[in-house]
């Protein structure tokens, strides 16, 4: 009778609501709040469980990420090989059911659900700090090398399509990463449409289809996806971002993933991070000549500010890192604010911005200074107040590395001036500018010389007109009486495009008398800095690309398709 009178009292009828049922848990204790669990679950026809003292598996709690378990109030507590328990506070979350799913999907077990309170959850959320901690992998997870080898070796892109299809959720990722290594792809793009989804690797700076994913296939591969850079499965109104670091046999590879929603569902970009890349020095890159002895006085001088200019994906801070490289002394303090931070540097103390916690480039740069630096790398100055902290920074006796985004080097003067920065103040500050692209490699193994067109001969004789006359560095002299230039015909070590691989083409602006003048009377017109510049000697970014053509390592049509004439 008691009992009776103790479940009357903590009972709630089927007309209850959720709201009343909440307002019942805060007003009673929680031994009372376990017994109303308890019945709640009836009503919902689910099992009820209280895990306060109940002992959770390691093997357990890792089939479930702790960042997924805390967004969704779920905790997996039991794992029997072909079924998984999993406790929730609210069945009726939004993404439940999906993530649920996914766990079946990932795991190969059946799930079952449990009725939790809030205080068993948040008393059984703490086992997930028993877990080892893998001091290696941030933000990310660690992939058999052996797999990553294993379809390396045996995807290429005209089986890939068929590979995929006949593929596990759970290798689906590695197989496309896997081929994306093997043909040097720097990007790999997932693009859901109306019907199949599509997938396309970005190589050597160019896109390219590769194969397609089913329409029903695509939620389940990237809910997947979602789990290894630890974004929010039940979030895709809104874009996220996140990391994958991945450890091969002989290399580090951190992929960078983000998700944009679109009219067909969520798209995602994954860039392909090789450590590698940071250990590059300036030669590597492709710069040649004075281009090259200039930019080494440059990063070698003591103070003042050092710009690389190009679109995204031009290769600046590659560039930087390489030159960073070559300074990278135990005498010298080079501290770098990135965002993000794109390759891990040796000896150097690299900082990430974080704007959703107020962390920005300019108050970074601010702390930064009393960190006592020589040189300071800032991934890229975007407004003013970051242009002035650097540039007063250069007058305190720094040296200051960083990127803005302008179409030459000439054109960087006047956008600082647009950003709103003192001419007086940036014409003492600043020491160069160089403007890059990225041109595609003419293929080795097929490459074939290619007569130029009567036109095209001509416009490559006005380009050189102004070329100095003490030009080196490049193997063969734009004097020559015959040029010859070529193109790759297409082969199987390319993959029948002709090219194969990237290198930079060039152009590097120093401050003269002149240019300093222009610039404190107020004269920024990018053309008198352009035709300063050149008349000092600098070799121009089509010039240097055309260079390049006559040495045969790339074709005027690339140098053409990434650069302006001048």
């Amino acid at each position: 009778m008691e009992d009776e009178q103790q479940r009357g009292h903590l009972d709630i009828s089927s007309d209850d609501t959720e709201q009343r049922f909440q307002e019942k848990m805060g007003a009673i204790d929680i031994k009372q709040k376990e017994q109303l669990v308890a019945l709640h679950a009836d009503e919902l026809g689910m099992s009820y469980i209280n895990l306060l003292n109940f002992p959770i598996e390691q093997e357990t709690l890792v089939l479930v990420p702790e960042t997924l378990a805390r967004d969704l109030e779920i905790m997996p507590f039991l794992y029997s090989g072909k079924e998984i328990r999993i406790g929730v506070v609210d069945p009726r979350k939004p993404g439940l059911e999906k993530a649920l799913e996914d766990i079946k999907i990932q795991n190969r077990g059946n799930v079952q659900t449990y009725l939790i309170s809030p205080h068993s959850f948040a008393h059984a959320i703490k086992n997930y700090e028993r877990l080892p901690k893998r001091k290696k992998v941030i933000r990310g997870v660690e992939i058999s090398s052996e797999n990553i080898t294993k379809y390396r070796t045996k995807v290429p892109l005209q089986d890939f399509a068929l590979r995929l299809q006949n593929a596990p959720i759970t290798e689906i990722f590695t197989i496309i990463l896997a081929g994306a290594i093997d043909v040097r792809a720097s990007d790999i793009h997932i693009e859901p449409g109306e019907g199949d989804a599509q997938i396309r690797y970005r190589i050597d700076g160019v896109l390219k289809d590769v194969a397609t994913l089913p329409k029903e296939l695509w939620p389940r591969v990237l809910s997947r996806l979602k789990l290894l850079a630890k974004l929010k499965l039940n979030i895709s109104s809104r874009p996220q971002d996140g990391r994958i670091t991945l450890f091969l046999d002989s290399d580090t590879l951190d992929v960078r993933v983000s998700t944009l929603p679109t009219q067909y569902g969520e798209t995602i970009v994954m860039r392909i991070l090789l450590s590698s890349a940071a250990q590059l020095d300036l030669e590597d890159l492709g710069l040649r000549g004075d281009t090259f002895e200039r930019l080494k006085k440059q990063i070698h001088r003591p103070n003042g500010l050092l710009v690389t200019t190009g679109p995204t994906g031009s290769g600046k801070t590659t560039t930087l890192y390489a030159a960073l490289n070559r300074i990278n002394t135990h005498e010298t303090k080079i501290v770098t604010l990135e965002d993000p931070i794109e390759y891990k540097l040796g000896d150097i103390s690299q900082s990430q911005v974080d704007p959703s916690k107020d962390y920005t480039f300019a108050k970074g740069l601010r702390s930064i200074l009393r960190q006592d630096p020589d040189v300071i790398m800032v991934g890229e100055i975007r407004d003013l107040e970051t242009a002035e902290i650097a540039i007063q920074a250069t007058l305190t006796g720094h040296l200051v590395l960083s990127t803005i985004h302008t179409n030459s080097a000439a054109a960087g003067i006047p956008r600082f001036i647009a950003m709103g920065v003192k001419p007086f103040l940036l014409a003492p500050a600043l020491n160069s500018i160089m403007s890059q692209r990225l041109v595609r490699r003419v293929c080795q193994e097929c490459k074939e010389e290619a007569p130029l067109s009567i036109e095209d001969l001509r416009r490559v004789e006005e380009i050189f007109k102004n070329l100095p006359d003490n030009v080196v560095g490049y193997s063969i002299s734009p004097k020559t009486p015959e040029p010859k230039f070529y193109k790759g015909k297409g082969c199987d070590v390319c993959g029948g495009s002709g090219y194969k691989g990237r290198i930079g083409i060039y152009e590097l602006l120093e401050m003269n008398e002149e240019i300093e003048e222009m610039v404190s009377d107020g004269h920024v017109a990018e053309s008198r800095i352009h035709k300063s510049a050149v008349a000092h000697g600098m070799i121009t970014m089509v010039q240097d690309g055309l260079l390049k053509a006559l040495e045969g390592i790339t074709t005027i049509e690339e140098v053409f398709r990434v650069a302006a004439e001048d």
